[in-house]
């Protein structure tokens, strides 16, 4: 495009210049050959007045001089056309020359002219012919003749000297046009190459001339719409990094399709939701991209009715994630329409909630269980059984029993509650665990002597101490412990060790009971859940003794993890970090 621009302007001035002296040639060379011809034709016509001026009788005399002089070919015609005499041909041997056209203007106008091949000398001549008069009547004609290779001669000599002139004006003409297409396509060319500039990307700042013409105007008029053009950008770009914040500081995930139904844009937050199981789903469709039936069907009913449709979906296999959508349409893109699907992850609050109605119905249930023992009891002793003591005393040991383990339930309860609310009082000091460990072992003895099991206590004298509340450690081992008592059979064993190392020390409780499925090893620690409910109400547990220690250790900055196989027994790891001694 650079090129073509100056050669075109080059090529313009170019063609100008070679047509504008080809004419200026034409013109010149018919010019000259016309100035030529008429000097000559004057020349002999006054040659031919002369010899009309002079007497017949010397005519013959003045034919041969003049001929002589003037070096033209002389001829003398009588009134008949016939050649009298001749100054280079014999007269006789010459033919009519009435018709000639030379003669015929002569004896009309009289004078006449032409130019025409000579037959009789093979060039082209110049012929003036004028009448001898004697009084009013014409007695002959007298002829001058001038070949015309002279002329051409003299026209190529002068025809000469204009080429050279012409060349050499070309030249001057062409470099004058060189530097003038030069410096009309040079502002051109300096605007082409800044907006290739701008169509890169690139910001060159701004075009300037030196110029005063309609360039100058066409530059200042790009740097405005430039400068006009970069405030666009830079407030696009603030507009984008403000939209880019806020899409990416929302937990909710924005995903924007065009009218041919292909994702065009995905928020960061969805980006890094959907990046583990879909990856990059830029430029597909929703069915491509998350293979999902109720996205789907929800859409096309948002395309159908134009409405803002809003719903909830699962995604997801092993882990699925609930979300709850909406898709709406954007406005301000006259050109296409635009949809918008806005993402909300629900999966822990539907969590949250599926626990907390598990939480009512469970506490309910375990309320219920003692309670209707407690009452049908009491509605048995007010129907009469009173009057035997024996079983008066047996029901009122069982109501008693009952109402101990709602006691326990309730206290479990509201210890749950102070640890979730932020409301439980932690008396935190320098705390050794061998001591706590064994006051906890002392506590329990007496219930595992009861069943044949023996507590093995290696708890190493030399662990480091911990900052904790005393309490509320005492409160974790005997929940661990009492478990481990109660679910191991007759005869087995419990052993207490601890490893320290440089983050925090690591207290593993394990017994030789039954074990734990490995599909409940996940739920230990929620509230209520028990691995054998049935079992786990007759030892008299409230189903919220891990849960509290869950709770707890979180409360001191550490964490448990049960080990455990069917018929080999669980193991109890408790982490207590070191940070805060």
């Amino acid at each position: 495009m650079k090129r073509n621009l100056f050669l075109k302007i080059f090529s313009s001035y170019l063609i100008i210049i070679l047509c504008g002296f080809a004419v200026l040639n034409f013109l010149i060379k018919d010019e000259i050959r016309r100035i030529m011809t008429d000097k000559i034709e004057s020349e002999l016509l006054t040659d031919a007045e002369l010899i009309d001026l002079g007497s017949a009788r010397s005519m013959s005399a003045q034919l041969r001089q003049i001929a002589r002089i003037s070096g033209s070919r002389v001829t003398l015609v009588d009134a008949a056309g016939r050649v009298s005499a001749d100054s280079e041909k014999d007269a006789a041997a010459l033919e009519n020359h009435l018709n000639r056209p030379e003669i015929q203007e002569a004896r009309l106008k009289g004078k006449g002219r032409s130019v025409r091949f000579s037959r009789s000398l093979g060039v082209e001549m110049l012929y003036v012919a004028v009448p001898i008069r004697s009084g009013p009547t014409i007695t002959g004609y007298v002829r001058l003749a001038r070949p015309l290779h002279d002329v051409q001669r003299l026209i190529d000599q002068v025809y000469r000297s204009i080429f050279l002139t012409i060349v050499m004006v070309s030249v001057v003409a062409l470099g004058v046009a060189l530097f003038i297409s030069y410096k009309l396509a040079w502002p051109i060319r300096m605007m082409e190459r800044f907006t290739e500039r701008l169509r890169r990307g690139e910001m060159p700042g701004s075009i300037l001339l030196r110029t005063s013409d309609e360039t100058k105007k066409l530059a200042d008029n790009i740097n405005y719409l430039v400068a006009e053009l970069q405030d666009k950008i830079r407030l696009a770009n603030e507009e984008k990094s403000k939209l880019m914040t806020a899409l990416t500081s929302i937990n909710e995930g924005v995903l924007i399709l065009n009218n041919a139904e292909r994702i065009e844009f995905v928020s960061p937050s969805l980006a890094g939701l959907l990046a583990g199981q879909y990856g990059d789903v830029g430029g597909k469709t929703l069915m491509e991209a998350f293979r999902n039936l109720e996205l789907q069907q929800a859409f096309r009913h948002f395309r159908q009715s134009r409405e803002t449709v809003a719903g909830e979906i699962t995604l997801g296999g092993a882990d699925p994630v609930i979300l709850r959508v909406s898709i709406s349409e954007i406005h301000g893109y006259p050109e296409e329409e635009k949809s918008m699907i806005v993402f909300h992850d629900v999966t822990r609050l539907k969590k949250l909630e599926r626990i907390r109605t598990d939480f009512v119905a469970n506490v309910t249930h375990e309320i219920r269980t003692p309670l209707t023992a407690i009452i049908g009891y009491l509605e048995t002793l007010q129907t009469g059984a009173l009057a035997h003591p024996e079983d008066a005393r047996r029901f009122v040991d069982i109501m008693l029993k009952q109402a101990r383990r709602l006691d326990r339930l309730v206290e479990d309860l509201l210890t749950i509650s102070q640890i979730e609310l932020g409301e439980m009082r932690f008396c935190f000091e320098e705390v050794a665990l061998p001591d706590v460990v064994s006051g906890v072992v002392g506590l329990m003895e007496a219930k595992a002597a009861a069943k044949g099991l023996h507590i093995d206590n290696r708890l190493p004298e030399n662990l480091p101490s911990l900052r904790g509340d005393r309490d509320r450690l005492s409160q974790v081992f005997v929940n661990v412990l009492d478990n481990a008592v109660k679910f191991t059979p007759e005869g087995g064993r419990v052993t207490i060790g601890a490893e320290a190392r440089a983050e925090g020390v690591t207290v593993t409780i394990a017994d030789t009971g039954a074990g734990i499925p490995r599909e409940d090893l996940s739920r230990l620690g929620e509230r209520f859940y028990r691995v054998d409910k049935t079992r786990s109400r007759e030892l008299g547990g409230t189903g919220l003794g891990l849960s509290i220690v869950k709770h707890l250790l979180l409360a001191h900055g550490g964490k448990m993890d049960i080990e455990s196989q069917p018929g080999r027994g669980t193991k109890v790891s408790l982490f207590f970090p070191l940070q805060n001694v």
